[in-house]
C-alpha cells in the first residue's frame, strides 16, 4: 500500500490522486470547505456573472463551487485529475452541472474548450497550487486563458508564501521552489486514517501578476483571502490565501495559431 491507502498499481498521473481517491466523500467534512456559499457570492460580484453564463472550475474536487453557480443558473463545467472526485460529483449534480476527468495541464491542447466560457476558476489549492514546476503552473493559466471568450474573467487562489514562511512552522518550505511540503494524516469516509505528503505551490502578490501577464490574462487584481472569507482587502502576511483576479486579451499568449 502507499500513502493515503491507494492500493499499488499503475503510476497516477499525480501524487494528489491517491488523496483523492482515500478521502472520498471525507474531502467535504474538512472545516475549509464550509465557505462554499460565501465564495461564490464574493466571485459572482467580481466576475460579474449572470445567470446564462458559463463557468469552467479547473480543479474542481468533489464539486462544491460547481454545484453552488449552478444553483444560481450559472451553468458550470468542473474538471479534476482524480476520477474519484468527478464520479462524486457527477451523482447528484443538479441541472447547468457536469464534470470530467482532465489533467488541468492539458488544457490548452483541446480546441473545444476554446473561447467556450465566460469565465474560468481554480480554487482552494485547485490544480493551480498543487503543481510544483513552473511550466505545468503556467500551462494551467494558460489554458484558462484558453478557455474563456476574449474579455472573460479568470479567478486563480493561491498559498500566501508570506503566511506560510511566518505561521507555518511545522511545514517545510523550500526558498528555491515555494514550495511548502506537509507530512500530515487524512481521514476517509469510514474514518480510517492514512498518512499524506501534501506538496503546495506558494505566491508572492506580485509573482500571480507576472504569471497572469505571461499566460495572456491582464491582472486586474491580487485580493489577500481565506476559506469563507473572500473580500476584497489588499494582500498581507495574515490571511493564508491569495486570489488573482484577470482578463483575457484578445489572444492568449503562446496560443496564437
Amino acid at each position: 500500500m502507499s500513502d493515503a491507502g491507494a492500493p499499488d498499481g499503475p503510476e497516477p498521473d499525480h501524487w494528489f490522486e491517491p488523496l483523492a481517491e482515500h478521502l472520498g466523500r471525507a474531502y467535504l467534512r474538512y472545516s475549509f470547505t464550509k465557505g462554499t456559499v460565501q465564495e461564490v457570492d464574493a466571485l459572482v460580484g467580481w466576475l460579474g456573472l449572470e445567470p446564462g453564463m458559463r463557468v469552467l472550475d479547473v480543479g474542481c474536487g468533489p464539486g462544491r463551487h460547481v454545484y453552488e453557480f449552478a444553483r444560481r443558473g450559472i451553468a458550470c463545467h468542473g474538471v479534476d485529475i482524480s476520477q474519484r472526485f468527478v464520479d462524486l460529483g457527477n451523482e447528484t449534480a443538479p441541472a447547468g452541472a457536469s464534470f470530467e476527468r482532465l489533467d488541468a495541464r492539458d488544457l490548452g491542447e483541446h480546441d473545444r474548450f476554446a473561447a467556450s466560457f465566460d469565465a474560468a476558476v481554480s480554487l482552494c489549492q485547485g490544480a493551480f497550487g498543487l503543481l510544483a514546476s513552473d511550466a505545468d503552473t503556467l500551462a494551467v493559466l494558460r489554458g484558462m486563458a484558453h478557455a474563456v471568450r476574449p474579455g472573460g474573467r479568470v479567478a486563480v487562489s493561491a498559498f500566501n508564501a508570506y503566511f506560510s514562511i511566518r505561521y507555518q512552522l511545522d511545514v517545510g518550505f523550500d526558498a528555491a521552489t515555494g514550495v511548502a511540503h506537509e507530512h500530515t494524516e487524512l481521514r476517509d469516509e469510514e474514518g480510517r486514517l492514512a498518512p499524506a505528503e501534501l506538496w503546495t505551490t506558494c505566491f508572492t502578490p506580485r509573482e500571480l501578476r507576472l504569471l497572469a501577464a505571461a499566460a495572456g490574462l491582464v491582472p486586474d487584481a491580487v485580493w489577500s483571502v481565506e476559506p469563507g472569507a473572500y473580500r476584497s482587502d489588499l494582500p498581507t502576511i495574515e490571511t493564508p490565501e491569495l486570489l488573482l483576479l484577470a482578463t483575457r486579451r484578445d489572444q492568449p499568449a503562446g496560443l496564437a495559431p
